[in-house]
């Protein structure tokens, strides 16, 4: 069992970790507690966001545990895999976008502004280049965000927390748009923001579990 990496039972040593650095680790935690407290959004909607964020981390002890938590609240599988579905379209599509930015590198028309709205409209030429690629996102796209089990509005509003980790701008500018469109408000943006960034924080936190057990043995 040496050579098993991730175990659920690694997260044990969450609490030597919180001993050996106690005054960060606490102030995570207390940062933790606050952003998935019940407010403008729920504490079921903020677990399902989270659910989400992780997938796009990658992170299995984090997965494991928002995905456990997210049950807690009366959650179903179909929503969990709808929610995926959105950390999927979104970390494609912050990709395909970020093409036009290549696009302009590679032509030498790169400016000092590195992302402006009008560069979206290059993603003709992308279109052009592989339109089979494109028109086949599109579909993806369309059938992942329009209401499911999830309504499009929380789909919207997981799109944008999400956007905040791929750090595409563009995707930000996109789904805000269409969050407040659906009649969202920036206050709930501004919780998602606060889950999204706990975990992310919490990828990297759990990790440390690995390192502290690698230390030791070696």
């Amino acid at each position: 069992m040496d050579d098993v990496l991730y175990k659920r039972s690694n997260l044990e040593r969450v609490s030597d970790v919180q001993k050996l650095a106690p005054k960060t680790a606490n102030a995570f935690f207390g940062f933790m507690n606050e952003a998935f407290s019940p407010g403008l959004i729920d504490a079921r909607t903020k677990e399902l966001i989270a659910v989400a964020i992780t997938h796009v981390s990658g992170c299995p002890y984090c997965i494991d545990v928002h995905t456990k938590k997210f049950k807690g609240h009366g959650g179903t599988v179909e929503e969990i895999l709808e929610a995926v579905m959105v950390a999927g379209v979104v970390n494609a599509e912050s990709v395909i976008l970020k093409s036009v930015n290549a696009l302009n590198a590679f032509k030498g028309e790169a400016s000092d502004s590195l992302y402006l709205k009008t560069y979206m409209d290059k993603l003709k030429e992308v279109k052009t280049a592989l339109p089979k690629a494109v028109e086949s996102f599109e579909v993806f796209n369309t059938d992942v965000l329009v209401s499911g089990n999830i309504d499009a509005k929380t789909k919207q509003l997981i799109a944008v927390a999400v956007a905040q980790v791929t750090g595409c701008a563009y995707s930000i500018e996109v789904h805000t748009q269409n969050y407040k469109k659906l009649g969202g408000e920036m206050e709930e943006i501004l919780e998602a923001v606060m889950v999204a960034g706990v975990a992310n924080a919490g990828y990297v936190l759990t990790h440390s579990v690995n390192s502290l057990t690698c230390f030791e043995k070696h």
